[in-house]
């Protein structure tokens, strides 16, 4: 697998390529100046399982703000720079972790030799960023508009600058909307580079579309072995990013731990509110801590049992009742005002 073989890079106190465990990545959408609501934001972010977070640095105010905000969470803050290099230097002079910077839009080459000085001095890791819609127009020009191709080759032209400057601390992140370019895109990078790739597929949309194409995009490209962080990109709450991320490994099997909920369809024998049902399990597991435990939610007492025995416990819907299953063994009947309740009390007593 290729992100078996990329560098080793330390970010804050976590370390992403080499083999390590694939970091799961956001974005706050708070202004960064607003440290109150930037932190609570960072913390619920925290509480969901992002590993590291990313905050825009647009003015000097932001950049300062960095400093305290780095005082108050627990992950790796990366901060994100557009156009102002003096922006970079001062968001690493104020703690940030890694930069996030496209070497094309921050001035001449003697501002990314200023913004790589100091990251040298710290020893920051730089992330930089191509978009499919920032591609250079001798690159259009050159293939025809924008591709797969082009947008490695904008890349790697950004890499090249930076380590004729000296440094390769870096991380590398191509983006598109298109999900089959940008596999088709790190498809290529991953084969021409040996340094960490953040993947993700950029303005995918809203929490239902932007959950589709990410996860066929994200699940492509992460099942070929490559990506060492990743970001579900969503207009939306960014904790639901997280939430997307962490089941996205867990299904590819990169990423143990938590309880896994499976639920049947609904049909014409479902004699309960299945749906509301599988949903409140789904909410109610997400604070109960216990791994590797898989449970299922089941329509009717016809098929449930036999369709939850690979699960370790579930429950399975009735005439206003519900059977309680372990590994498909009826445990008891429940009236279904208590399936809930039952459920939990049994998942907050776990035993094998």
């Amino acid at each position: 697998m290729y992100r078996e073989h990329t560098r080793k890079i330390q970010i804050g106190d976590r370390v992403i390529g080499g083999g390590s465990p694939v970091l799961i990545q956001s974005m706050t959408n708070t202004r960064t100046e607003d440290v109150e609501g930037t932190v609570a934001q960072i913390l619920r972010l925290e509480e969901a399982g992002c590993d590291i977070i990313r905050c825009t640095v647009p003015n000097q105010e932001a950049a300062e703000a960095v400093r305290e905000i780095k005082k108050r969470i627990h992950i790796p803050l990366v901060a994100d720079i557009h156009f102002d290099y003096k922006m970079a230097i001062a968001a690493m002079e104020n703690g940030a972790d890694k930069i996030r910077i496209n070497p094309g839009n921050i001035g001449s080459r003697e501002n990314v030799a200023a913004v790589v000085n100091v990251a040298k001095e710290r020893n920051i890791p730089i992330r930089v960023g191509v978009n499919s819609g920032s591609l250079e127009k001798d690159l259009l020009e050159k293939y025809g508009g924008v591709t797969a191709e082009g947008i490695v080759e904008s890349a790697l032209d950004k890499v090249r600058m930076i380590e004729e400057l000296g440094y390769e601390n870096l991380v590398i992140s191509i983006k598109s909307s298109d999900v089959l370019m940008c596999v088709k895109a790190h498809e290529i990078l991953a084969q021409r580079t040996d340094y960490p790739l953040h993947v993700g597929i950029t303005e995918s949309g809203t929490l239902w579309s932007g959950n589709i194409k990410s996860s066929v995009g994200l699940g492509i490209i992460l099942y070929e072995g490559i990506g060492d962080t990743i970001r579900v990109s969503l207009t939306g709450d960014p904790v639901e990013e997280v939430r997307t991320a962490k089941l996205l490994l867990r299904t590819l099997g990169l990423r143990k731990g938590g309880i896994e909920v499976v639920s049947c369809p609904t049909c014409g024998r479902t004699k309960i509110d299945l749906i509301g049902l599988a949903n409140q399990v789904e909410k109610m597991v997400a604070d109960i801590p216990l791994d590797g435990v898989k449970v299922a939610v089941m329509g009717c007492a016809v098929n449930g049992p036999g369709e939850a025995k690979e699960a370790d416990i579930g429950i399975a819907g009735g005439i206003g009742e519900g059977l309680l299953i372990k590994k498909g063994q009826i445990i008891r009947k429940v009236p279904e005002s208590e399936l809930l309740n039952v459920l939990r009390e049994e998942l907050l007593n776990w035993k094998e």
